[in-house]
């Protein structure tokens, strides 16, 4: 099992949101491993040096790269679950049965773990 965060989780982080702080300092002190997707992190990267707790938090985190293989899979969940987002399509994919996503998009990550039919436990940042 490994925790999945979508943009939202990180922008709460770059925004000193104390609740997703929070879950994260747990999530660390249980060596629960954190995952997000490479097109989440270009996302809401924008500099660095003013982006403390974001480069803080993305130093424990595994950032999954989309490559080839990725992209191919992330554009063919694209259009079995009519959506449009490849960053949020990316995260979907990285999910595995069990695992837990922090989203702040809930409605378009269910359509897309619908679509792959993989449960996972959905926590609304």
């Amino acid at each position: 099992m490994k925790v999945v965060l979508d943009a939202g989780a990180l922008i709460a982080v770059d925004r000193r949101d104390r609740r997703v702080g929070a879950m994260l300092r747990v999530l660390e002190q249980q060596s629960m491993p954190v995952h997000t997707s490479g097109a989440v992190v270009a996302q809401v990267w924008r500099d660095g040096r003013r982006q403390v707790n974001l480069t803080r938090i993305l130093a424990g985190v595994e950032i999954a790269p989309l490559d080839e293989v990725a992209a191919k899979r992330v554009g063919e969940l694209l259009a079995v679950s009519r959506t449009t987002d490849l960053a949020d399509a990316h995260v979907a994919w990285l999910v595995r049965p069990g695992d837990v996503l922090l989203t702040s998009d809930v409605a378009d990550i269910t359509a897309l773990l619908k679509a792959r039919r993989v449960t996972a436990q959905l926590v609304a940042v």
